[in-house]
């Protein structure tokens, strides 16, 4: 997976975290950093699982 791939997987993660785990934490430009942090390290990692398992058949 790219890095154009990481960075898109990312800022939806980062949106999906935030939508689903809320505003709580340190804020930084309106963005709540935690569930955005969360959210994007777990999209990254799927994604990544996805397209390790797809490349290996």
């Amino acid at each position: 997976m790219g890095w154009i791939a990481n960075i898109v997987a990312g800022l939806v993660g980062s949106w999906l975290g935030q939508m689903i785990l809320g505003d709580w934490g340190p804020s930084l430009a309106g963005m709540a950093l935690i569930p955005s942090i969360i959210g994007a390290i777990i999209v990254v990692l799927v994604v990544s699982w996805i397209f390790v398992k797809a490349n290996k058949k």
